[in-house]
């Protein structure tokens, strides 16, 4: 999330009652969780086994919960929690805003956009032209969407991320300041969710196409003309190339990059990085060829078994 205007060290050390080290002018132009963060941004880090890759990330400020050498070109604010004092800056400047309608009047609609009874849209929205949301549909707060989209019914659009910090009391929340940005000419089917980034954008690219009950995690980036079947669940931070197509019930592990033009056959599940220009299939994926070489071989256990009880070769 971007910070307008930008604030100073200390202003931000101030908000949440900490120590820093660096010039107190220095600036903070974003809040970003670390799988986002770019040059201006603060983040937070508050394990040991992440010190080094939060302290030499791009991120410019780091709340830390121990007291380290400021790297060159950073600053440090030093809270004993910083998820807690983190979470806190987001709820301060992207607090929720209650609706006062059914579209909220900060609501931006192009011309020629069809919203059927029903359908909800939140504070802060953007809506290109001669777009169709269905009945049901609920568009949530600073969400983006291009022109000639069609959403259909009961379809969520920038609900919160699932994203939380397990601790022996139970489970704290990483309040989400993202958006989710939807290209032009795309379609969501009905009873689909795509989940807001946690600070930056979960992403669909222009063209792309989305059957029912389709599942996007926060973050993710789905490129330009991937068609996506129904059933199909994208955890986050997930990178899904041009061209891509998934079929029904294809299911993708976080963090993964799903390469141009590959396609991946129904029911497989992915658990690392696939190449482009490919075929897939099978849990977990794997090249369409190889897989089915490996069942047809599968299939033939028994007879293989049996003919060894024939033969009086002891089994194992």
């Amino acid at each position: 999330m971007q910070l307008d205007p930008s604030l100073t060290l200390q202003t931000v050390a101030g908000l949440i009652g900490a120590e820093f080290q660096g010039s107190p002018d220095f600036q903070i132009t974003g809040l970003n969780e670390i799988h986002m963060v770019q040059p201006g941004d603060l983040t937070f880090v508050d394990h040991p086994k992440y010190y080094d890759k939060a302290l030499h990330s791009k991120a410019t400020t780091i709340i830390i919960n121990k007291e380290v050498s400021c790297p060159d070109g950073k600053a440090l604010i030093f809270h004993d929690d910083p998820f807690g004092a983190y979470v806190s800056l987001v709820k301060k400047f992207r607090p929720f805003e209650k609706a006062v309608s059914a579209i909220s009047p900060s609501a931006k609609i192009g011309e020629g956009t069809i919203i059927q009874p029903g359908a909800f849209v939140g504070n802060h929205v953007v809506i290109g032209k001669n777009c169709i949301i269905h009945s049901n549909v609920s568009i949530y707060d600073h969400v983006v969407i291009g022109d000639n989209v069609i959403i259909h019914s009961g379809s969520v659009i920038g609900a919160d991320a699932f994203y939380f910090q397990r601790k022996p009391a139970g489970y704290r929340k990483f309040e989400s300041c993202g958006r989710v940005v939807i290209s032009d000419n795309v379609e969501v089917g009905a009873l689909c969710a795509i989940d807001i980034g946690v600070s930056g954008d979960t992403f669909v690219g222009k063209g792309t196409k989305f059957d029912n009950h389709v599942q996007v995690g926060h973050d993710s980036y789905i490129g330009n003309n991937c068609l996506i079947g129904s059933h199909c669940a994208i955890a986050g931070v997930t990178r899904i190339e041009d061209d891509v197509i998934l079929w029904g019930k294809v299911a993708i592990n976080k963090d993964l990059v799903i390469g141009k033009g590959a396609i991946i056959l129904a029911t497989s599940a992915v658990d690392k990085n696939l190449e482009g220009g490919k075929t897939y299939f099978g849990v977990p994926a794997d090249d369409a060829r190889k897989k089915w070489r490996e069942l047809a071989a599968l299939r033939q256990l028994p007879a293989i078994l049996n003919a060894a009880n024939f033969s009086g070769i002891e089994q194992p």
